[in-house]
């Protein structure tokens, strides 16, 4: 399984599924990231965390731990 944190700066992923339950998920997929979204890796900060993506347009900030729970291909 490959999640959004393996992903590499400049490349982009498709998301498959998101996993985590709850307020969580709910979370992530009010931020734009539902599934079949296609999601650009801009940038990552210079300690690692958070991670900038691009996704429906628009500039996302995600933390580590988050991008763990969405699985892309």
């Amino acid at each position: 399984m490959n999640t959004l944190r393996q992903v590499k700066v400049g490349s982009s992923a498709k998301v498959v599924k998101l996993h985590g339950e709850g307020a969580v998920k709910r979370r992530i997929m009010d931020m734009g990231i539902t599934k079949g979204v296609e999601v650009h890796v801009r940038k990552v900060a210079p300690l690692g965390d958070p991670i900038e993506v691009t996704v429906r347009g628009y500039e996302l900030s995600i933390r580590l731990a988050d991008a763990e729970n969405i699985e892309v291909e």
